[in-house]
């Protein structure tokens, strides 16, 4: 089973490596082409852009032409704005670029996940979501890590990851397994998303505005309390190992007590961590790792806590639907954030960008008592899943799993 979905992984690995890179680098490429602090968050904001557009166009376009040819011409769109970054030095031209590469990353994720789906059973689910699960972050740990051997504003940095952008076509394009019937399109109702838990669409959204803000923007706050470029990658990498080994003890807890109990523990955690951060300007090297891990371990399972608690009032005919309203806030949430967050930190200093996730996290905290005091939980809930942020068809892969009876319902 794992060797017919090695190809699969393959190009999951390599388009998480280019994608993941670009971010950091263009943060580290802006400072050192003089752009201001608002146009490198507009890049940020811009790739969430493209990340949307492309969640929403890519079934569309695997249904006319299929799932090979739609990956291909994702990762061409990908690749073009890659290597276009040093021939045009401009913020708004990088803007336009940061759009194709986050096209060419929902994109690519929707027709992988769309095929995964296709050759999944009851039997193979678990191990290869598993699988998945792990090969995603762990590229996406090794992503941050790039930028420590990525020379900012060098035609060679940008050139390698397109190379990777284009080295992940090569296993699924070239593998033997018969390409899979395309899914039907899922329809897009953000509406669904409040309907089944007011609570759970904002929690998405403060979920967006903290990890779209870190990594977007993080490198900004490094690069401005005096970190290198090894440390500012050290630093990323923190916050998504953070997140990573807190998916277990999220998981547990989100199934044995409240849900809103849980999003708002991890709220007020991650407000503490960002407090700390915020205010103690001479941390150590080690110290600015130290919190960065903190921050991923408590506000990296507020999305994955937050779908959760919305499909425990959803039917198991509605969860696709689901899934993709409440990438749409994320989506939201994560176009804003970028933006904002620059400004806030060209205006007040690095400190301010911990301080405006902190006030995400404590008007979260406020709505949910205000939810709880409204409607009680659901006695019957849904096994937690961690939830990785990639497509709106994930929600496919995930049904059999909520649904819990190992029937596609």
């Amino acid at each position: 089973m794992l060797i017919s979905f090695a190809a699969l992984f393959l190009s999951v690995v390599l388009m998480q490596l280019s994608s993941g890179g670009v971010g950091p680098l263009d943060a580290l490429s802006g400072l050192a082409l003089h752009f201001t602090t608002a146009e490198i968050g507009l890049l940020g904001s811009a790739h969430f852009l493209g990340f949307f557009i492309g969640c929403w166009w890519a079934p569309r376009l695997m249904g006319s032409v299929g799932h090979s040819r739609a990956f291909a011409a994702f990762t061409a769109a990908g690749t073009i704005g890659l290597m276009a970054h040093m021939l045009v030095i401009d913020p708004v031209a990088w803007a336009v670029m940061r759009v194709a590469s986050g096209i060419c990353v929902a994109g690519c994720y929707t027709v992988i996940e769309a095929w995964l789906q296709s050759k999944l059973t009851n039997e193979t689910r678990g191990r290869a979501m598993g699988v998945y699960r792990i090969v995603d972050m762990g590229a996406s740990l090794m992503a941050q890590m790039l930028i420590s051997v990525l020379a900012p504003a060098s035609y060679v940095s940008y050139n390698l990851l397109a190379l990777l952008c284009c080295a992940s076509l090569l296993p699924l394009t070239l593998t033997k397994v018969k390409q899979p019937e395309t899914p039907k399109a899922p329809r897009l109702r953000p509406m669904l998303a409040i309907q089944c838990s007011p609570l759970a669409a904002a929690g998405v959204v403060v979920a967006a505005l903290s990890s779209a803000t870190f990594r977007m923007v993080g490198p900004l706050y490094g690069q401005q309390v005096g970190l290198q470029i090894e440390q500012i990658a050290w630093f990323l990498a923190s916050f998504v190992l953070g997140g990573a080994l807190a998916q277990y003890p999220a998981g547990w807890l989100a199934d044995k007590f409240d849900r809103r109990h849980v999003l708002i523990g991890f709220s007020m955690a991650a407000i503490v961590s960002c407090i700390v951060t915020a205010s103690l300007q001479d941390l150590t090297t080690t110290g600015v790792m130290l919190t960065a891990f903190f921050f991923g371990f408590t506000s990296f399972p507020i999305f994955s806590v937050s779908a959760a608690h919305a499909n425990d009032f959803a039917d198991s005919n509605q969860r696709v639907e689901l899934s993709a309203a409440l990438m749409f806030f994320y989506a939201l949430g994560a176009i804003a954030a970028p933006l904002v967050a620059s400004n806030l930190i060209a205006w007040f200093g690095p400190s301010a960008m911990f301080m405006m996730i902190a006030a995400g996290h404590g008007l979260l905290i406020l709505f949910g008592m205000t939810r709880m005091l409204a409607r009680k939980t659901h006695k019957e809930r849904t096994p937690y899943i961690w939830t990785p942020r990639t497509s709106f068809v994930f929600g496919r892969l995930l049904r059999r799993g909520r649904n819990g009876d190992g029937e596609d319902k």
